[in-house]
């Protein structure tokens, strides 16, 4: 039980962040509201708390095949991840497609918020380490790199 506790002291101060950076970036409440709904659900909370939290509460990494499932899921159903705009040809080619503002201002609000709660609230160097590996379209890259003070 200690582990689901733990795990839902995080999700709610994740949140928590991302509605406090949301605000400044202007993203409209009701995306702030349902953010991260889906991790409610047990098909979500159950692999993820299994996945981040030991049984006595403690913090891990474990992640297994039901919870590359459940992630999947969250990234392709939750428009505020760059994982949702890229178009995966049956070529194999990755086509990253432009972000819409809400949200990949909310993608931004996320990232703030998800730093804050971990105790890492340094975003722009998080993006320096990571932007490498994400198949993000120009413009939403350029538009990142902006609000970051990185170009």
């Amino acid at each position: 039980m200690k582990r689901h506790w733990m795990y839902f002291k995080y999700v709610l101060k994740h949140k928590w962040f991302v509605f406090l950076a949301g605000r400044k970036l202007n993203v409209p409440l009701w995306c702030l509201l349902l953010h991260d709904w889906d991790k409610f659900t047990p098909g979500m909370w159950i692999p993820y708390a299994r996945t981040f939290r030991k049984p006595n509460g403690e913090g891990q990494y474990e992640p297994s095949e039901e919870f590359y499932a459940a992630w999947n899921g969250h990234e392709k159903r939750n428009k505020h991840h760059w994982q949702y705009w890229v178009l995966l040809k049956d070529s194999g080619e990755l086509v990253p497609l432009p972000i819409p503002d809400k949200h990949r201002r909310e993608m931004l609000a996320d990232w703030i918020g998800a730093g804050m709660a971990l105790g890492k609230p340094d975003t722009k160097q998080w993006y320096l380490d990571n932007h490498s590996k994400m198949h993000i379209h120009k413009d939403t890259r350029m538009w990142i790199e902006k609000q970051l003070s990185i170009i």
